[in-house]
């Protein structure tokens, strides 16, 4: 395992560089764009009635939005994601924190994930690296996870990429299937398995299902990329060239959605992989997501001098460009969303 140090000063690189450098994806979108909601000029709907409410990890949220992983184990993640738990309380939605490996090696970083006391009701998911099932880390880390922050599900994160490109990256990834199989059927919450960026086909989503994960965020290609991130962390020319080779890596958002709804009707979706629209929202649903995350628009507003506030006010622009895409939509409810398939 590494020391804590080491991890702490990786996390305040990736706050530093996702919110200073343009490390967006280069050639490749999430595909959105190709997608069109139908216009109904005579929805008879009334705005204010149009129903957003769903269910996540067995608890009731006020939209089908979650505030996707980011950050902790660094004591500037501290009042990050502190106002994030806070804004998803006020507003009734779900949220992830960042990977816990670096609370985990280290307990005096616990405190920069836990959350509970300003968000006592949302669905909390916790968060590893599936990759650390093959470093030391087994079914007891994954319960500490969810302990430290009472979470509701344990989210086990998939970035080959990223660990490939990344100077102390984590890169032995055989075997992990069969873990990721004895963490579902024995851990006591649900187990979330997601992509960081580039994405999770129907292939993948199959394999997951069969060891038993229900829940798969695609995390598509399309928004930030981790492999432009790591980039800008690189000690030498050759690092940088290599990681820049992979900024257009990775499969669209949209294109992941509608192939794992197609694989497995039952499965739980979360697509996310830049959201940055209430009508991307609509169009995620509409392709076949249960639920969509965004990350990056909710970070900036994080560490607004506002922070909360700010956070809440960001995601209720989502909520509302959402509510007036059904609308004009001519649906009333997720249900009705989701009945349109618009691919």
């Amino acid at each position: 395992m590494p020391d804590s140090g080491q991890t702490e000063g990786r996390k305040v690189d990736h706050i530093r560089i996702v919110l200073g450098e343009d490390v967006a994806a280069k050639g490749v979108a999430t595909g959105f764009s190709a997608y069109r909601l139908p216009h109904v000029a005579l929805p008879e709907l009334d705005l204010a009635e149009i129903d957003l409410r769903t269910t996540f990890l067995g608890k009731p949220v006020q939209a089908p939005l979650l505030i996707s992983s980011m950050t902790g184990g660094a004591t500037a993640a501290e009042k990050i994601n502190l106002a994030l738990a806070e804004a998803a309380e006020h507003l009734g939605l779900a949220m992830g924190v960042g990977s816990q490996r670096a609370a985990v090696i280290d307990q005096r970083l616990i405190s920069t994930y836990q959350v509970r006391k300003v968000a006592p009701h949302i669905p909390l998911m916790a968060n590893l690296g599936a990759v650390q099932l093959n470093y030391g880390f087994g079914l007891d880390h994954c319960r500490r996870a969810v302990e430290m922050i009472e979470a509701d599900g344990l989210i086990l994160h998939l970035n080959p990429l990223q660990e490939a490109v990344q100077p102390e990256g984590d890169t032995n990834f055989k075997g992990l299937l069969a873990k990721i199989e004895q963490v579902c059927r024995a851990l006591e919450v649900p187990v979330i398995v997601k992509e960081v960026g580039n994405g999770i086909g129907a292939a993948d989503a199959r394999r997951l299902y069969d060891c038993g994960v229900r829940v798969i965020d695609v995390a598509g290609a399309g928004g930030t990329s981790w492999s432009e991130v790591e980039r800008f962390r690189q000690p030498n020319d050759q690092g940088r060239r290599v990681a820049g080779a992979f900024a257009d890596w990775g499969r669209p958002t949209s294109e992941c959605i509608r192939e794992v709804r197609a694989a497995l009707p039952d499965m739980t979706i979360v697509g996310s992989g830049g959201i940055r629209s209430g009508v991307d929202i609509a169009k995620a649903i509409a392709l076949g997501a249960d639920m969509a995350g965004t990350a990056k628009p909710a970070l900036i507003d994080a560490i607004d001098e506002r922070g909360t506030a700010a956070v809440v006010e960001g995601l209720k622009s989502f909520l509302r460009e959402l509510r007036v895409a059904m609308f004009c939509a001519g649906c009333g409810n997720l249900q009705a969303l989701r009945a349109l398939h618009i691919a």
